[in-house]
């Protein structure tokens, strides 16, 4: 299973090597991943892959959220097949 991580807040030192850190604690593989600076703002996209995670995608999504409050960054995931569903032209 894949899904979509997202990462929007204020750029500050650490955020690709805590959020990369967990994936990799839990056995997510970053797939594909896109950063840039927008104003100020860090904005991150992450497409990582779940089949060899020992977590399921709610278990990360609560992981990730503990994460965003430790950061003060915005934090989402979204499955890829939703995510594809819902930006389809």
């Amino acid at each position: 299973m894949q899904a979509i991580v997202t990462v929007v807040g204020s750029d500050k030192v650490g955020i690709i090597a805590e959020v990369s850190s967990l994936l990799s604690a839990h056995g997510v593989n970053i797939v594909d991943i896109t950063q840039t600076i927008l104003s100020g703002n860090f904005v991150m996209m992450m497409m990582v892959e779940l089949s060899a995670a020992d977590i399921s995608i709610d278990e990360l999504r609560d992981l990730l959220s503990k994460t965003s409050e430790k950061m003060h960054v915005e934090i989402n995931v979204m499955a890829e097949k939703v995510f594809s569903a819902m930006h389809r032209i």
